[in-house]
C-alpha cells in the first residue's frame, strides 16, 4: 500500500513538473544571439540611439513608450538576431561621436545616406525619403515651390541632413537673386515645429512621412514635398554587425513583414536586397590613409556659431555673470564699510 502510494506520488511530481516546463517554455523560448561582444556592447543586446521627435516613424506616446515605424523594424531586427533592443534617447547631433565612442551599437534615427557619412559609419539603407516643407494650418502664406520660401523664416533641426538640405535651397534662392532665407535651427524637430506653431517661422522642414501626419493630424499643413528624395538608414561602427542586420532585414523581406509594415506608414520601402552601401570606414582608411574613426566630427559643428537661439543663450549666460559679480561686489563692499563704522562706534 506504502509502494503505492509514493509511486503515486512521484507519478504526480513528475506531471507537475511536466505542467511547470510547458507553462514556462513559451516566455523561455528565446533565439540564441547571433552576434555577441566585440562586435556589440553588450552581450544579448542591441544598444540603439533615437531621436523620438519624429511621428510616425519615432515618437513617445502617451504613456511615455517608444513607437512609430523604425522602433517596430528595429525590434523585428532584434527578434531575427535574438537580441534584446535598447533604446538610448538622444539629439541627432550627438549620434556619429556617441557611435564612435562606442556609446551605442546602432543609430537608428533615419539618417540620411551621404558619401562622407559612409566613410564614417557602415551604412545600411532601409526606407527612402524626401524633404517636406511644413507651413501653418491653411497655408496663409501660399507656399507651393521652393522659391516661394524667399524672404522665409524656416525651422529645423540642427545638424542633420535636413539643415543641410534647407541651406542648399537658401542658396539655391540666393544665387537666383530671391530675398534670403533665415535658416533657423534647434535641438530637435519637436522644438522646430514648435517655433513655427508660435509664428516664430514662416515653415518648418521635415521629411515627407512625418510632414504628412502632422498634417493628417491637423497640426499643420504640407506645403511643399518631395524635395531631394534619398534613402535613410541604419548606422554601424561595427562591419560584422552591420552584416548581420543586412541578413535580418533581408529575412524580413522574404517573409513579407518589411513591406506590410512600410505600406502600412505609407514609406517607399528599398528595392531589391538589402545591403551595406557606401565604402566603409575600414575601406576608406585604407583607401586614403586615414586612422580608425574619431569620436569628433565636424558635420554641424559650426552651425552651432551661427545658432542665433545658442548665441542669445550664451549672451544671457554671460549677462547674468557680469551682474552677479558686480552685485557680489558691491554686498561685500557694503558689508566691509558696516563693519568700518561698527568699529568705529565701538
Amino acid at each position: 500500500m506504502m509502494k503505492k502510494s509514493i509511486i503515486r506520488r512521484r507519478g504526480l511530481l513528475k506531471a507537475g513538473l511536466a505542467a511547470s516546463t510547458l507553462a514556462v517554455a513559451p516566455g523561455s523560448l528565446r533565439a540564441q544571439p547571433k552576434i555577441a561582444p566585440p562586435n556589440i556592447i553588450k552581450a544579448g543586446t542591441l544598444v540603439m540611439s533615437i531621436n523620438p521627435t519624429l511621428p510616425p516613424l519615432q515618437f513617445v506616446d502617451d504613456k511615455g513608450e517608444l513607437k512609430g515605424m523604425r522602433v517596430e523594424l528595429a525590434n523585428e531586427v532584434c527578434k531575427k538576431l535574438g537580441l534584446t533592443p535598447e533604446y538610448i534617447r538622444t539629439e541627432f547631433a550627438t549620434m556619429i561621436p556617441g557611435l564612435a565612442a562606442k556609446r551605442w551599437d546602432m543609430i537608428n534615427t533615419g539618417i540620411f545616406f551621404t558619401e562622407e557619412r559612409s566613410k564614417l559609419m557602415y551604412m545600411v539603407p532601409n526606407e527612402q525619403a524626401a524633404i517636406s516643407f511644413l507651413a501653418a494650418k491653411g497655408n496663409p502664406l501660399g507656399l507651393k515651390t521652393v522659391d516661394d520660401l524667399a524672404g522665409k523664416k524656416i525651422s529645423v533641426e540642427l545638424g542633420g541632413i535636413e539643415e543641410r538640405r534647407t541651406r542648399e535651397v537658401a542658396k539655391m534662392i540666393q544665387d537666383k537673386g530671391g530675398k534670403p532665407v533665415t535658416v533657423m535651427t534647434f535641438n530637435n524637430f519637436a522644438e522646430a515645429f514648435q517655433a513655427l506653431r508660435a509664428g516664430q517661422s514662416d515653415a518648418a522642414t521635415s521629411i515627407d512621412a512625418t510632414a504628412m501626419f502632422m498634417q493628417q493630424r491637423g497640426d499643420f499643413t504640407r506645403a511643399i514635398s518631395g524635395v531631394f528624395p534619398q534613402t535613410a538608414c541604419f548606422a554601424f561602427a561595427n562591419k560584422a554587425l552591420a552584416e548581420a542586420v543586412v541578413g535580418a532585414l533581408n529575412d524580413l523581406k522574404k517573409d513579407g513583414y518589411y513591406d506590410k509594415l512600410l505600406d502600412q506608414y505609407g514609406v517607399l520601402k528599398i528595392d531589391g536586397a538589402f545591403a551595406i552601401s557606401g565604402p566603409g570606414p575600414a575601406e576608406a582608411w585604407a583607401r586614403e590613409g586615414l586612422g580608425p574613426m574619431k569620436v569628433w566630427n565636424w558635420e554641424g559643428f559650426w552651425s552651432y556659431f551661427t545658432n542665433l537661439y545658442l548665441l542669445e543663450g550664451a549672451l544671457w549666460t554671460i549677462g547674468l555673470t557680469i551682474s552677479t559679480l558686480v552685485l557680489g561686489g558691491l554686498l561685500g563692499l557694503l558689508l566691509a564699510v558696516m563693519r568700518q563704522i561698527g568699529r568705529a562706534h565701538v
